[in-house]
């Protein structure tokens, strides 16, 4: 079994900055990839970065610039910085890994419970 737990979520005003943080626990042999994915109200839940095992990272256009993903292997933890935070990253920010475990070699798609980050003035 695998966990995901979120953390660093909270409110900040425009122009701010947040770090949320991700910790996989449980039965964990390798993590291939990590990432956050945020949903605001009414929205479809979106991509925001991703970031592998060896440290390539993809992000939405619309963080580029703004928010850096990063991971420490030994740790199983994935954070993400957001800096010059606006209004419209309002939402419920998820963590999700593939990870392979003892039971499935297959990478499975795990996912946190999320956290919400608030910008407002």
């Amino acid at each position: 079994q695998v966990q995901l737990v979120e953390s660093g979520g909270g409110l900040a005003q425009p122009g701010e900055f947040l770090r949320l943080s991700c910790a996989a626990s449980g039965d964990i042999v390798d993590i291939v990839k990590m990432g956050w994915y945020r949903q605001a109200p009414g929205k479809e839940r979106e991509l925001v970065a991703t970031i592998t095992r060896g440290g390539e990272t993809n992000y939405a256009g619309s963080v580029t610039g703004r928010f850096t993903i990063s991971r420490d292997n030994a740790k199983n933890t994935v954070y993400l910085q957001m800096n010059s935070l606006k209004p419209e990253d309002t939402a419920v920010y998820y963590c999700k890994a593939a990870i392979r475990s003892t039971t499935n070699w297959h990478p499975a798609d795990y996912w946190g419970r999320g956290t919400q980050v608030t910008v407002s003035s």
